[in-house]
């Protein structure tokens, strides 16, 4: 298998070719309903997987992102206003697909004063109101350290709370420039202060040239503001305008990531050569103990 760099992939990143019915199913209701998903905006290889598990991450706030990180898919520029009615929407999808477990993630939107807040918040409420008991996790990015929006976000009582620190603190500026890692781990800190039983979690790429300590030391810093789930997954290079993959971890270093994360007290750890950030969401949370959550079969 090889990437679209045409980088030759080791073995174990083989994927089935998604094509099955639900799959089938699940990209014309999305495509109808003029909703844009991670899945496809960040050429997620789990696509097949996921969305024949009818499950999927839904990426509100436009395609168009204020930012530029050097490892990220999705497109850059000036988006234009927002849409009100998205939050209607992606509940009416939620509902027609039967969903029990909902992500819900964004572009960041630096032109906006609450960042996206405000609609994510409304996303929560509508999703909770078309489909009661739907569980519901989001995806958020950093506000540019509002915590007046995080309070908006936590006010909507998301189930799960999200917030990728993405690599480690050496690296952290090369590959996004415009973010902070302090800045992430305050929004972590943040989110646990201001409402004690907050479900937090955020993820780790590797393969961008860490080290295994700065690897272990950026989950120590993650566990010191109290971060209760950990994804950790190999980078992929999009593009060849992207950072460059350093190396490939082989399946046996990500089973060792995820036992030292457990050691270290995170309630639950997903690391592997494909976990993404959402990927298995809904099992992750049902490990850690979210209430009332029955996990996709």
């Amino acid at each position: 298998m090889t990437t679209t760099t045409g980088q030759r992939l080791p073995e174990w990143f083989k994927v089935r070719f998604p094509g099955g019915p639900n799959f089938l199913e699940v990209r014309a209701l999305l495509r109808g309903s003029a909703l844009h998903t991670v899945c496809e905006e960040a050429h997620c290889p789990n696509i097949g997987e996921c969305w024949e598990r009818r499950t999927a991450t839904f990426m509100i706030l436009g395609d168009l992102c204020t930012r530029r990180c050097h490892y990220c898919a999705v497109k850059t520029g000036r988006p234009q206003g927002v849409d009100r009615d998205e939050p209607y929407r992606l509940a009416s999808v939620v509902q027609r697909l039967g969903l029990r477990y909902c992500v819900i993630t964004s572009v960041n939107r630096d032109d906006l004063p609450d960042g996206g807040a405000g609609v994510f918040a409304e996303c929560i409420r509508q999703v909770r109101l078309a489909v009661p008991g739907c569980k519901v996790e989001v995806l958020i990015p950093d506000f540019n350290g509002n915590w007046d929006a995080l309070q908006v976000v936590l006010d909507a009582r998301p189930d799960v709370l999200n917030h990728n620190i993405e690599t480690v603190r050496r690296i952290f500026r090369r590959v996004r420039p415009k973010g902070d890692y302090d800045r992430s781990l305050r929004l972590l800190e943040e989110a646990k202060r201001r409402w004690p039983h907050c479900v937090t979690k955020s993820g780790l790429m590797v393969g961008l040239g860490e080290t295994g300590e700065e690897v272990l030391e950026t989950m120590r810093d993650l566990r010191s503001v109290n971060c209760d789930l950990l994804t950790v997954g190999q980078y992929l290079r999009p593009s060849p305008i992207h950072y460059p993959v350093a190396r490939f971890y082989h399946p046996g270093e990500f089973a060792q990531i995820q036992e030292e994360g457990l050691r270290m007290g995170f309630r639950h750890v997903a690391a592997g050569p494909l976990v993404r950030s959402s990927y298995h969401a809904d099992l992750q949370a049902h490990a850690a103990g979210v209430a009332g959550l029955t996990p996709v079969g």
